[in-house]
């Protein structure tokens, strides 16, 4: 159980995104924008390198737990597996319910549901401080006597299910509605149509939804997204307006309202404001949008890849790096996806921000890999890449 079912897969994620989306465009669907998917795998990026910060708040406070209070040394068979599945699937239903339910874990998980599109990158559309909400809601696992190898390994297959039910192509699928997620089940909770808000919490098994009175069956389609839009593809804003939107409902509050507010569920507000203020119906559909030309397109997705390289590196090799090197790596990615994210936007960044982060990218490849040849194609890239970037284009973002 050393390796991580997780890092195995990520190459299967990206096959699995390539084929659905070429699949969407020669189908003449509409499920994939580049965009939007820049955007979603972006945050994904973007939780996982910050995530190589906080592991020690989150595994180690797991780890911390089943050291000094475990109850029973369970042994890994077949009987405590299959109990250790049902206990994490259990768990993460009431972590991910309470992280709609709850606004300040809320705005760890909003992330995920920003896009307005629904195809299998959204799968990998996380938000950075999710884990550290939600890994305490696990500790009943470590306390029980699950050790912490274990745990992560039953919870990494836990989040490697979800990633197939993000998808508009596959229809419902009969008798395993009953029991199982999926794609069905999980496009309702995607929805922000009244009906579909809060609805179809679980991971795996459907079955906690339907005991505790939150499942939903689809009926029409639903609209995709937050009834607050981020609009914007820069997961930088996509991890930051949710406080910022946090932070202006507090404004005209009192104290005692605004600890109220972090721990009331989303609408939340005073009675002397009006009360809690719902979904509203969607009468219309829209979607934030930017025009970009084909070229700026390819270049944005051509200089995206090239830094899914670097951060593969960054990932790969993360245990051998002491903190100075991992803070400054990560700063690196944030910088060079945010910068990215301005671009995918149709705006231009700050081009000094923007220059340190592409000179620091090959220097910290060549100190960390000592490799030469590796660091001169990843120059070669950048420049290639990013040449477009620089070309004068009529870019504009609007709603549609």
């Amino acid at each position: 159980m050393d390796i991580n079912p997780i890092v195995l897969s990520i190459p299967v994620f990206f096959g699995l995104i390539v084929i659905e989306w070429v699949y969407d465009w020669i189908s003449k669907g509409s499920s994939y924008r580049a965009n939007d998917a820049f955007g979603n795998i972006s945050c994904g990026i973007f939780e996982q390198s910050t995530g190589l910060l906080v592991s020690i708040l989150t595994v180690g406070l797991y780890s911390i737990t089943y050291e000094y209070f475990h109850i029973w040394n369970l042994e890994q068979n077949f009987i405590n597996g299959v109990l250790l599945f049902l206990g994490v699937d259990f768990l993460y239903y009431w972590a991910h319910r309470m992280s709609h339910e709850v606004n300040l874990f809320w705005i760890g998980h909003v992330v995920h549901h920003q896009s307005e599109e629904y195809n299998l990158s959204v799968a990998l559309r996380q938000g950075a401080l999710q884990k550290i909400f939600t890994s305490p809601f696990y500790l009943p696992l470590a306390i029980i006597g699950f050790s912490p190898e274990w745990f992560l390994y039953i919870l990494a297959w836990n989040t490697l299910y979800q990633f197939w039910i993000h998808t508009e192509k596959i229809d419902k699928l009969g008798p395993l509605e009953w029991i199982l997620n999926t794609p069905s089940h999980h496009r309702v909770h995607h929805g922000r149509d009244p009906k579909y808000i809060d609805k179809n919490h679980a991971a795996t098994l459907i079955i906690w939804d339907k005991i505790f009175g939150t499942f939903q069956a689809e009926e029409e389609h639903p609209h995709y997204g937050i009834t607050k839009p981020v609009n914007s593809f820069n997961p930088i804003d996509a991890h930051f307006k949710p406080i910022s939107d946090l932070w202006d409902e507090a404004r005209d509050l009192t104290v005692r309202e605004r600890i109220q507010l972090l721990f009331a569920p989303p609408g939340w507000a005073p009675k002397r404001l009006g009360g809690r203020q719902y979904a509203p119906e969607v009468r219309e559909e829209s979607k934030y949008t930017v025009s970009l030309s084909v070229t700026q397109r390819l270049a944005l997705i051509a200089a995206f890849i090239v830094q899914i390289g670097f951060v593969s590196i960054v990932l790969f090799g993360a245990k051998s790096l002491t903190p100075i090197p991992l803070i400054s790596a990560v700063l690196i990615i944030s910088i060079n996806i945010g910068t990215l994210g301005t671009r995918a936007n149709g705006r231009n960044p700050n081009l000094i921000v923007e220059a340190l982060g592409l000179l620091a990218t090959p220097i910290f490849t060549f100190w960390f890999t000592h490799n030469s040849i590796l660091v001169f194609g990843l120059i070669i890239a950048i420049l290639v890449c990013y040449i477009p970037f620089y070309r004068k284009s009529q870019n504009t973002a609007h709603v549609v």
